[in-house]
C-alpha cells in the first residue's frame, strides 16, 4: 500500500505527497469586496514552502451575500481573478497544487441582509430567517457557481472543490431537514448537487479532476446518516465528481459525541468503498503517524490536516522527517537539518 509520503495521481493532477491542506476561512479580507490580500498570499504560500502536496483554498464564495461574513473571499467577478493568479502561481512555484473550494453559505450568510435557502427555515435564533429561492432563481444561482468555476480555471487552480458540506446552501439543498420544497429541487434533493456539478464540468479542463466535500452525517435530530450520504455522493459521482473531501455536520447546532483524533476516518473509509472512488479524510487528523496509517490501511487516499497546520505551516515536512522521509522545503532551508 501507499504511504502518506508517496506521490498521488487522479486524471491530470499529479501530486508530491498525500499531505493536503484542507480549506479553512480566514475572514480576512480587508475592503470587504471578496479580494485575497496580502495575509492569504504569505498564508498560503508557506504552507507550499512547507512541503504540502495539495492546497485547497477556502471556501470562496459565488455572490456577495453567499459569504458567511462580509470579510470571506469571493469570485464574483473577474476582477477577483488576478489576486487568486498571484497566490497560486506562487504556491505552485514551490511544488504545490492549488485547489479552490466554491461556495455559498445559504442560511448561514451571517452578513446577508436577508439570506437565502432550499427553504425559509431558519438554522438558529441567532441567525436571520432566509428566504426560499425561487425555481428560477435556483437555475440562476447554478449559473454563478458556472461562472465562479471559469473563473477559477482563469485564475490557474489545478483542482476544484465544490462546497457540499457543514450545512451551507448545497448541503441545505440535500437534506430532509432543509428542503421542503414542493418543486423539482424538492422531489429529487441531490437535483441542485447534480447540476452544480455538471455546470463544473461544462468549464473545467477534461483532465482536471473535480472534489466534492461532503457531511456524511447530520447530527441534528432527524438528520441523515452514512448510508443516505453513500446515496448522495453515487448520483455525484455519476455527475461527474472523481473524489470527496469527507467530513460531517454542520447542519445545525450539535455536534459528535467525541471528536477526537481521527474521528471521520471511518466515513471516507466508507464511501471510499461504497462508491469506489478516491477519498480524502480529514478531522483531527494532525498525528503524522496516524495520517499515514490512514494511507496504509487503504481507508483513504489523502488526509487533510487542518488546525495542525494552522499551528506549524511546515507539517508536511516534519512529518516527512518523523517519518523517515527526506526534507520537503527548498534547498535555502538544507542546513536547517545538516545537509549543507
Amino acid at each position: 500500500m501507499p504511504t502518506l509520503l508517496d506521490p498521488f495521481e487522479i486524471k491530470g493532477l499529479h501530486l508530491k505527497n498525500r499531505v493536503v491542506m484542507p480549506p479553512m476561512c480566514q475572514y480576512s479580507v480587508e475592503a470587504k469586496d471578496g479580494k485575497p490580500n496580502d495575509w492569504h498570499y504569505t498564508h498560503y504560500t508557506s504552507r507550499a514552502v512547507g512541503g504540502t502536496g495539495l492546497i485547497i483554498i477556502e471556501m470562496t464564495d459565488v455572490e456577495p451575500d453567499g459569504r458567511i461574513t462580509d470579510y470571506d473571499l469571493g469570485l464574483w467577478s473577474d476582477d477577483h481573478i488576478p489576486a487568486f493568479k498571484r497566490i497560486i502561481e506562487s504556491c505552485q512555484s514551490y511544488g504545490a497544487k492549488v485547489g479552490i473550494q466554491i461556495a455559498h453559505a445559504g442560511r448561514k450568510a451571517e452578513d446577508a441582509e436577508v439570506p437565502v435557502s432550499s427553504s425559509a427555515i431558519q438554522f438558529s435564533d441567532q441567525y436571520k430567517k432566509p428566504r426560499e429561492l425561487t425555481t428560477e432563481e435556483v437555475k440562476e444561482m447554478v449559473g454563478k457557481y458556472e461562472a465562479a468555476f471559469k473563473r477559477a480555471v482563469q485564475a490557474g487552480v489545478d483542482t476544484i472543490e465544490i462546497h457540499a458540506a457543514h450545512g451551507y446552501l448545497i448541503q441545505q439543498f440535500q437534506s430532509p431537514l432543509t428542503n421542503k420544497r414542493d418543486d423539482v429541487y424538492g422531489e429529487d434533493r441531490s437535483r441542485f448537487g447534480v447540476e452544480i456539478i455538471e455546470a463544473a464540468r461544462r468549464v473545467m479542463p477534461e483532465s482536471m479532476p473535480l472534489i466534492m466535500r461532503i457531511s456524511a452525517v447530520e447530527y441534528a435530530d432527524g438528520g441523515y446518516d452514512l448510508d443516505y450520504s453513500i446515496e448522495l455522493a453515487k448520483r455525484y459521482k455519476e455527475a461527474g465528481v472523481d473524489m470527496f473531501h469527507v467530513s460531517s455536520g454542520g447542519e445545525g447546532t450539535k455536534g459528535p459525541a467525541s471528536a477526537g483524533p481521527a474521528y471521520q476516518l471511518d466515513f471516507a473509509k466508507a464511501v471510499r468503498e461504497a462508491v469506489d472512488i478516491p477519498t480524502i479524510a480529514v478531522g483531527r487528523m494532525e498525528d503524522y503517524q496516524l495520517s499515514d496509517e490512514a494511507i496504509r490501511e487503504g481507508k483513504a487516499d489523502l488526509v487533510a490536516v487542518g488546525r495542525g497546520m494552522l499551528r506549524n505551516p511546515f507539517w508536511a515536512n516534519e512529518a516527512s522527517i518523523t517519518l523517515g522521509g527526506e526534507p520537503l522545503t527548498p534547498k535555502q532551508y538544507e542546513r536547517g537539518y545538516g545537509l549543507r
